[in-house]
């Protein structure tokens, strides 16, 4: 007949949370290991790709890792990938050129009805 095995934790249901893996230790019992969640990686706010750079971890842990390791040393660093960045610079930078063309345009008109 096969070891019994005693739960290590006082929650008795079978959740994501409480997740469990049998395994043999050196005197030879059968122990319950309680397996942590997976960590999903942080994802990019605009195209939803992971964001290179950042570690995967569970939400507490982010805590206990400095700065410099939950972000990136860019605009928008650690929340946008640099695609998406750069996409919404050169966004920015063609609205501004569309507002001087059509101030340049207006411009002219004026001039032209003046001298008619």
């Amino acid at each position: 007949m096969a070891q019994r095995v005693t739960l290590r934790k006082r929650q008795p249901y079978n959740t994501t949370s409480n997740r469990r893996r049998v395994v043999k230790t050196p005197g030879g019992k059968l122990v319950y290991h309680h397996i942590q969640k997976p960590a999903s990686a942080p994802k990019c706010g605009d195209c939803g790709v992971a964001l290179p750079g950042i570690p995967a971890l569970r939400p507490r842990q982010y805590a206990l890792i400095s700065k410099r390791q939950k972000t990136v040393r860019r605009a928008y660093g650690g929340s946008r990938c640099g695609d998406c960045v750069k996409s919404r610079i050169l966004r920015a930078f063609l609205v501004e050129e569309a507002k001087i063309v059509k101030k340049v345009i207006k411009s002219q008109q004026k001039t032209a009805s003046a001298r008619k």
